[in-house]
C-alpha cells in the first residue's frame, strides 16, 4: 500500500510517476537537485524521499520562469504541472520516472537554499565537513540509503520478535554505576547533591529482573552508552538489539538468533546464511586463528608445533616449547615464497607492535629436496627430523612460506592472528561470502597480571560451569562460562549467555571478583534479593545494530549508518557538544568544575 500524501501539498511523490500518470494533474514537492538551461528552457531534477523527476520549466510561462531562473540547487519547492512523455531519445532508463517529465504551470519557493557545502551528487566532502553540516549530508543518497536499510533492519526484526511472543519493554536511562564493564556516562543529580546516575552500558540487569518479574520473552532496541576509546566500529552512544528469554538453553538463543538473521539477510540483500551456523570453542579458534572472532573466509590457519621444538638448538622456539604459558605456532601461506625481503620486513615490523621480538620464516622451494630445497636464516638451528615434520604438518608445498611465532601465549596469539588477517587481505585471499560463527565454551575468568586479580571475560552475571559455588572459589580458572558470541566475517556482532539465576552462585562469583559481602550488597544488592525470589533459568544476547547495519551496508564505519554520529574523539561537531554549562547549573548541581568550563553570563 502505498504512502497516504498530504493533498494540501502534493498528490504524488517524485518517485511513484510513471506513464501511468501521462496527462494527470501533479502536485509535487521536493528538493531542487540540478538545473540545466537548455535552449532558454530550464530543466530542473527535482527529488524526494521516493525519487527524482524532471521538472520543464518554459519562458512562455514568465511567471514560473522567473523563480526558476533566481533558484540555487537544493532549494525546496512546489510544482503544480501536468505530467507528459518525455521526448524520443531524451529517457532516462536509470530512474523509474525516466520515461517522464513534468510541464510546470505553477512554482512556490517553501525555502531558499544558499549555496551548500556539500552536495547530494557532487564530489564527497571531508568528513569533518559532513559531521558539522550533517543534515545535508543525509540528503546524500549513499548515506540515506544506509539509514533506510537501518529503518528496515529495525522493522524486520520488530515484526520477527513479536510473532515469537516477545514484548517489547524500555528500560531506564538514568540508572546505577557499576564496576565492571566500560567506563560509565555518569549524570549529577540536582535532588541528591554528590550523587551521581550512570547511563547504561547495557540493560542486562533490568532484563533479568524482567525475567524474575515473569516476562519471560522480553527485547528492546535499546540506546546504551560507553566512556571508552573510540574506533571505527565504535560510538560513545550505540544500539543494541537486547533479547532475554525464561526456561530455555544456549541452543535455544543460538536457533532463533540465527533465524532472524537468515531472514534479515534474504529479505534485505537475498542472501541466504548457512543454516545452521558454524559453531567452535573458544579454545580451538585461539589455537587456530589467535583470536576468538576470526574471520572464516579466510583460509590460513595457524598450527601448533611447540611439540617438534621442545629440544632443538634454537633457544627462541626450544624455550617457549618448554614454557606452559607460551606457544610456538607456524603459518603457512601458500605461494609465500613470492613474498621479497621487504615485505617480510614490513610484516615483522606489524608484529613488532604487538610484542612479538621478530617473525621467523622458512621459504619452501622444493619440499622433496629436504634442507637443500628451503632457504630461511633459522634452518642451521634446527634438525632436518624436525623440519620434515614441520614441513609434513604444514602440509608445505612448493612456492610457499611458512611464518613463526613463539613467546607467550597472548603475544603469539595476537602477532600472529593478526598477520594472517593481514597477509590474507594483501594477498587476495579472502572469499567473497558471508562466514558466521558461534564461539562457545569461554574460560569464566581471566587473571590481570596488573591488578594481580581475576576479571569475567564477558560479564559476572553469566552462568559459571559448573555451578557450584565451592568450586567457583576453589577453582576459578577451571570454570567455563556458558556464554556465546556470533562473529561475522571476523567481526563480533553479538554475544550473550545463560545467566546466573541462583544467588549463592552470583555472590560466589562476585567474591572470586575481589568484591567483599558488603561492597556485593552495596552494588548489587537489588539483585541479590530478586534471586531470592524465585528467579527462572534464564539467558540472551545483544546484538550491536550499529554494527550489523555497516556490515550489511558495505560501510566502512557505523559513523556511515547513524543519523547523527559522534566523531572519533566524541564530539558533536554539528551542535559542538560536549560544551560548558552557566554558573547557574553547576550551582544547582552542587558540583565545581576543576578549571573555568562556564558560560559567560
Amino acid at each position: 500500500m502505498p504512502p497516504i500524501i498530504s493533498a494540501s501539498m502534493r498528490t504524488h511523490t517524485c518517485g511513484s510517476v510513471s506513464i501511468d500518470q501521462i496527462g494527470i494533474q501533479l502536485g509535487l514537492c521536493g528538493w531542487v537537485q540540478r538545473i540545466r538551461d537548455h535552449g532558454g528552457v530550464l530543466f530542473l531534477d527535482l527529488r524526494d524521499r521516493e525519487g527524482l523527476i524532471q521538472a520543464v520549466c518554459s519562458p512562455d510561462n514568465p511567471g514560473v520562469f522567473k523563480i526558476a531562473e533566481s533558484l540555487h540547487t537544493e532549494s525546496v519547492i512546489r510544482i503544480q504541472g501536468t505530467a507528459r512523455a518525455r521526448p524520443e531519445g531524451t529517457e532516462n532508463p536509470r530512474l523509474p520516472s525516466g520515461a517522464v517529465e513534468v510541464d510546470v504551470h505553477e512554482l512556490e519557493v517553501l525555502g531558499r537554499s544558499e549555496t551548500p557545502p556539500i552536495s547530494p551528487e557532487g564530489a564527497e566532502a571531508g568528513e569533518e565537513t559532513r559531521l558539522k553540516y550533517r543534515y545535508l549530508d543525509i540528503r546524500r543518497p549513499a548515506l540515506f540509503n544506509n539509514l533506510i536499510l537501518r529503518a528496515k533492519i529495525n522493522s524486520l526484526t520488530r515484526a520477527y520478535l513479536e510473532n515469537e511472543a516477545f514484548m517489547e519493554i524500555e528500560t531506564p536511562i538514568l540508572t546505577k554505576a557499576t564496576p565492571e564493564g566500560a567506563r560509565d556516562y555518569v549524570v549529577p543529580s540536582r535532588n541528591y547533591s554528590g550523587s551521581f546516575f550512570a547511563l547504561p552500558q547495557s540493560p542486562q540487569l533490568f532484563k533479568q529482573l524482567l525475567m524474575v518479574g515473569g516476562v519471560e520473552r522480553y527485547y528492546q532496541i535499546a540506546r546504551c552508552f560507553r566512556d571508552e576509546d573510540l574506533r571505527a566500529d565504535r560510538q560513545p552512544e550505540f544500539t543494541q538489539l537486547d533479547i532475554e528469554m525464561s526456561f530455555i538453553n544456549e541452543s535455544d538463543i543460538m536457533q532463533l538468533s540465527e533465524h532472524w538473521l537468515r531472514g534479515l539477510f534474504s529479505e534485505l540483500l537475498d542472501v541466504a546464511l548457512p543454516d545452521p551456523f558454524n559453531r567452535m570453542s573458544y579454545m580451538e579458534t585461539m589455537l587456530r586463528f589467535g583470536t576468538d572472532k576470526p574471520d572464516l573466509r579466510i583460509g590460513l590457519e595457524l598450527v601448533e608445533i611447540a611439540d617438534l621444538v621442545a629440544d632443538v638448538p634454537f633457544k627462541v622456539f626450544s624455550k617457549a616449547a618448554q614454557d606452559p604459558t607460551a606457544r610456538v605456532a607456524m603459518l603457512r601461506i601458500p605461494g609465500g615464497a613470492a613474498l621479497t625481503r621487504s615485505q617480510i620486513d614490513q610484516y615483522t615490523e606489524m608484529v613488532g607492535k604487538y610484542g612479538a621480538k621478530g617473525l621467523a620464516y622458512i621459504r619452501v622451494d622444493r619440499p622433496g629436496l629436504g634442507m637443500k630445497g628451503l632457504h630461511s636464516p633459522i634452518l642451521k638451528f634446527l634438525t632436518p627430523e624436525c623440519i620434515t615434520r614441520m614441513l609434513e604438518r604444514a602440509h608445505a608445498e612448493s612456492g610457499d612460506l611458512l611464518f613463526f611465532g613463539a613467546d607467550k601465549t597472548k603475544i603469539v596469539n595476537d602477532a600472529m592472528g593478526a598477520l594472517r588477517l593481514r597477509i590474507g587481505h594483501d594477498l587476495n585471499l579472502v572469499k567473497s561470502v558471508w562466514e558466521p560463527l558461534w564461539v562457545t565454551d569461554f574460560p569464566m575468568f581471566e587473571w590481570n597480571d596488573k591488578n594481580y586479580r581475576w576479571t569475567a571475560l564477558h560479564h559476572p552475571f553469566t552462568a559459571p560451569d559448573p555451578s557450584n559455588p565451592e568450586v567457583i572459589m576453589a577453582e576459578p580458572g577451571a570454570c567455563r562460562s556458558r556464554a556465546y558470541d556470533l562473529v561475522l566475517n571476523g567481526t563480533e556482532i553479538g554475544g550473550g549467555s545463560i545467566r546466573i539465576h541462583n544467588r549463592s552462585v552470583q555472590q560466589a562469583v562476585l567474591s572470586v571478583l575481589g568484591m567483599s559481602e558488603k561492597q556485593a550488597q552495596v552494588q548489587f544488592g537489588f539483585l541479590l534479593e530478586a534471586l531470592s525470589y524465585g528467579a527462572p533459568p534464564h539467558g540472551g544476547i545483544a546484538f550491536g545494530l550499529d554494527r550489523l547495519t555497516m556490515m550489511m551496508a558495505g560501510a566502512e564505519s557505523i559513523r556511515d549508518v547513524i543519523a547523527f554520529p559522534k566523531t572519533q574523539s566524541a564530539q558533536c561537531l554539528l551542535t559542538g557538544a560536549p560544551a560548558a554549562i552557566s554558573a547557574d547549573q553547576w550551582r544547582e548541581l552542587g558540583i565545581k568544575p576543576v578549571k573555568s568550563q562556564t558560560i559567560t553570563e
